[in-house]
């Protein structure tokens, strides 16, 4: 199925998923701040340290403040077909971040310097891109005088997905929270994904619905990281 052409408030499956990334933030902080941690990796033969209550705080907050922009923008921005099987796949995906990144921080002991208010910076970045390039789009099509027509302007003259760049810079904010060295196969594995199956999905349907502006906006314009790729 299509799923970019199918249009749908998909309202029981959109409750599914805040209902499921409203759990995962529990099992979060129990892990992170209700011992949880120890129970998971000391049954794994794992030690414990006391690791860095800063770094952990910072890794919840990130969670928290993903789960509200992406509740927001599901629920008002979002107007394609949700299947039921993603409703199941998105808070698994989600889990990564709100489950993986607080078990890969446990054990970090370095104190909170320049890389985490970087990596601070960065998250910052990359959620505003996701989010406000989304927004400008959603405005644009409420004009009558764009029905038709193919969104390349506002941040998304930079990029042809800067939504998707910006959701690997907040992922690898994460990533570098944490410091740890298995962290940085999560903000890769979504590069891939982005790379081998959303863009080339989202491309062909952009290619067939908009035809002629989508070959102009594909020939200037950079396919996922601005000025680069």
């Amino acid at each position: 199925m299509d799923l970019y052409s199918v249009k749908s408030k998909s309202i029981p499956q959109k409750i599914v998923i805040i209902l499921l990334e409203i759990l995962l933030l529990i099992l979060s902080y129990w892990l992170l701040f209700g011992g949880g941690e120890e129970v998971v990796l000391e049954k794994n033969g794992m030690h414990t340290l006391n690791g860095n209550d800063e770094s952990r705080t910072i890794i919840f907050i990130f969670s928290i403040i993903v789960f509200i922009r992406m509740t927001i923008m599901m629920i008002y921005w979002l107007k394609r077909k949700i299947p039921w099987e993603e409703s199941l796949s998105v808070p698994m995906a989600f889990a990564l971040y709100y489950i993986g990144f607080p078990l890969l921080v446990f054990n970090r002991g370095a104190s909170i310097g320049w890389i985490d208010y970087l990596a601070i910076f960065i998250f910052i970045v990359g959620s505003s891109l996701n989010t406000v390039s989304e927004l400008q789009r959603n405005i644009w099509k409420k004009h009558q005088e764009n029905k038709g027509k193919l969104y390349t302007t506002g941040l998304f003259k930079y990029s042809m997905h800067i939504n998707y760049f910006g959701d690997i810079l907040w992922v690898s904010a994460y990533a570098v929270i944490t410091r740890n060295y298995y962290s940085i196969v999560i903000p890769i594995l979504l590069f891939c994904l982005f790379v081998f199956w959303n863009i080339p999905a989202l491309d062909k349907y952009l290619a067939k619905k908009y035809k002629e502006q989508f070959d102009t906006y594909k020939e200037k314009t950079k396919k996922l990281i601005p000025f680069i790729y």
